[in-house]
């Protein structure tokens, strides 16, 4: 662990940060409406939709970048 780079936790955390907010919009669909108090597809719940596949799009793309971060580290400490 003491190989990983900086970049590595930041990646690891974006990825645990836009997982859970993936599963939050899963389950609640309506936070985003509720914490800002806007309704921009007055509850077709299209956006929502949107955000879903955006948020998953994010998790796996971080974790990847994430993984790739922690293999080199690994790799470096095998050498």
């Amino acid at each position: 662990m003491k190989n990983v780079r900086l970049r590595g936790w930041i990646e690891a955390f974006l990825a645990a940060v836009s997982g859970i907010l993936f599963v939050l919009t899963l389950a609640w669909p309506d936070w985003i409406e509720g914490i800002f108090e806007v309704d921009p597809d007055q509850h077709s719940g299209a956006l929502e939709w949107v955000i879903v596949g955006l948020l998953l799009c994010a998790t796996a793309v971080f974790s990847l970048l994430a993984r790739s971060e922690w293999r080199r580290a690994a790799t470096a400490r095998a050498e």
